[in-house]
């Protein structure tokens, strides 16, 4: 099963990834100093992240599952600096209206 996914932080801020193997335990590969950046030290002690899988297919190929990622982070805006911590692909107002 390839499934794309959100992660939320508890400052609300959000993250999409792709896994192609529903793997459990993967919660993607966004920058660590970007989203520690966000938490002061007590905040890091203890926290709860969530994550929700918004997409999912028996079938679809990993070039499918690509443009779906995109497609979701651009939807929920995760390119956003103030909503989101993708990074890619860059917020440009053109693509994403």
């Amino acid at each position: 099963m390839k499934v794309i996914y959100k992660i939320t932080y508890p400052n609300k801020k959000i993250y999409i990834g792709m896994d192609l193997k529903n793997d459990i335990n993967y919660f993607g590969s966004a920058k660590s100093e970007i989203i520690s950046s966000d938490f002061t030290e007590d905040q890091r002690v203890s926290f709860s992240i969530r994550r929700d899988i918004l997409w999912s297919s028996e079938t679809a190929s990993d070039q499918e599952v690509r443009r779906k990622e995109i497609e979701l982070i651009r939807h929920f805006h995760a390119n956003d600096p103030l909503i989101g911590y993708n990074r890619w692909p860059r917020v440009n107002s053109r693509l994403n209206d």
